[in-house]
């Protein structure tokens, strides 16, 4: 991995409702535009991973999420930086609204291998794919 290249921490929010996870498509003109995403995004200094993961929602998706364990931790190299990558289980309060004009859809678990994901996301797919990783309350009492 190379050193020169800036580390960014993202959080990204797996969020479950009846064997349907919540993705939101990055918009076009932003890195990787076009691909589906699990809500979230990066942290601010001074923020924890919970407080990054709250405001994150709540500009994206206009709701305040209940921001649960981590399932996930990886780090990816893209040639022009590095994520180091923090997926949390969340509930929602409140049915959520895309708040910056992309699109968001609730996908099914067997779907999810069919949607163009970030590189840096294809872990995580593939758990919630095959059944590994569940973040519905019902599973784990969040």
């Amino acid at each position: 991995m190379s050193d020169d290249k800036p580390v960014l921490v993202v959080l990204a929010a797996v969020i479950e409702r009846a064997d349907l996870i919540l993705l939101t498509e990055r918009a076009a003109g932003t890195h990787l535009s076009g691909h589906w995403e699990f809500p979230g995004g990066k942290m601010e200094p001074g923020e924890t991973h919970v407080e990054c993961l709250e405001r994150e929602i709540r500009e994206e998706l206009g709701v305040v999420p209940d921001v649960g364990r981590e399932v996930l931790a990886t780090r990816f190299e893209y040639p022009d930086r590095v994520v180091a990558l923090h997926f949390r289980c969340c509930t929602l309060r409140d049915a959520p609204t895309p708040m910056m004009g992309q699109r968001m859809r609730w996908v099914p678990r067997s779907e999810l291998g069919g949607l163009l994901f970030p590189p840096a996301d294809q872990e995580l797919v593939a758990l919630l794919a095959s059944g590994h990783v569940w973040c519905g309350k019902d599973a784990h009492g969040l």
